[in-house]
């Protein structure tokens, strides 16, 4: 049986004669497989789920302008970032970007950390996490893997095609955002729902679905807020909570929200995907007008104007 030669492997794979000993090849390679793993997983997660990933953001208090560009551009960044450790070649402009990726974030969590504690920080989608001690020492585990991969890389060849791997991932970033808001748009409703004990048409006319945790603090300042808006007189607003239930009326009723209540939660949000409430649904006639994430004044009243729900 034949072997392949060296020449037929592509040219980003080619080693180059081990300068190195043998332990610290061994320990480069497993930082950067690590490095790797995390940062295309995490990238991935955010370049086919951007509008979680927005609603993260946000949570972590980054304005509402910027949550979406966010998701992204990391999308795009991590994935680049572990794509390029995983190549021998591009391995240290890979860590260096995902260092500097690493740093930045642990930064922005330590400058906000008095205000965050204990919100949820999520960025690797199989790795559940809250701002807290331990987001330092993750984080930090993660960032020593990262110096390693850089420092036990080898001379970085040619940003050439480093810059064609990101132009791959860029389109690629493009296709999936669009097929995102084809998929929140084209959305079925089901045809009816129980609320307050009774059947209720969710396709005729106009519904506001408002998902809420009764032990939510954002949740019950966002309803507050919404009670004083001037709803027009056809729109009806349903109230499905995430969690506690048996404290939904209570919730309505401190308030003051002119809201009707589903407990159909689950059923809805496989349909509407979304990491923590407060979180909202238009609904014309059963078509999805806009998905609600943004409770931060002055949202949600510039959107729910433009979508003529308020006077």
């Amino acid at each position: 049986m034949s072997t392949a030669s060296h020449a037929d492997f592509p040219a980003d794979f080619k080693e180059t004669p081990a300068v190195l000993p043998a332990w610290k090849n061994i320990v480069g390679h497993a930082a950067a497989g690590i490095t790797a793993i995390l940062f295309i997983f995490a990238g991935l997660y955010k370049m086919f789920d951007p509008f979680t990933f927005q609603t993260l953001a946000e949570q972590l208090m980054v304005p509402v302008m910027f949550s979406l560009p966010l998701a992204i551009g990391l999308g795009v960044g991590e994935t680049l970032a572990g794509v390029l450790v995983f190549i021998p070649r591009y391995r240290r402009w890979g860590a260096m970007l995902a260092t500097f990726l690493l740093l930045a974030f642990m930064a922005y969590i330590g400058a906000r950390y008095n205000e965050l504690l204990g919100r949820d920080c999520s960025c690797f989608p199989w790795l559940k996490r809250t701002v807290g001690p331990g987001f330092f020492i993750g984080d930090a585990a993660f960032l020593v893997a990262s110096v390693t991969a850089l420092w036990l890389s080898r001379k970085p060849g040619s940003l050439t095609g480093a810059l064609k791997i990101l132009g791959a991932l860029v389109m690629m970033s493009g296709a999936a955002f669009g097929y995102n808001v084809m998929q929140q748009s084209g959305v079925q409703v089901p045809a009816s729902i129980t609320v307050d004990g009774k059947p209720f048409a969710l396709r005729q006319g106009r519904v506001f679905l408002f998902f809420y945790d009764p032990a939510c603090s954002h949740c019950e300042a966002a309803a507050k807020d919404m009670s004083t808006y001037p709803w027009k007189s056809d729109v009806t607003i349903v109230g499905l909570p995430t969690n506690d239930p048996q404290w939904a009326a209570s919730f309505v009723r401190d308030t003051k929200l002119n809201a009707r209540t589903s407990f159909d939660t689950a059923p809805l949000r496989k349909l509407f995907t979304f990491p923590n409430p407060p979180y909202a649904v238009a609904l014309d006639n059963g078509r999805v007008k806009e998905n609600l994430s943004h409770f931060d004044k002055p949202e949600p009243l510039p959107a729910l104007k433009r979508l003529g729900f308020i006077d």
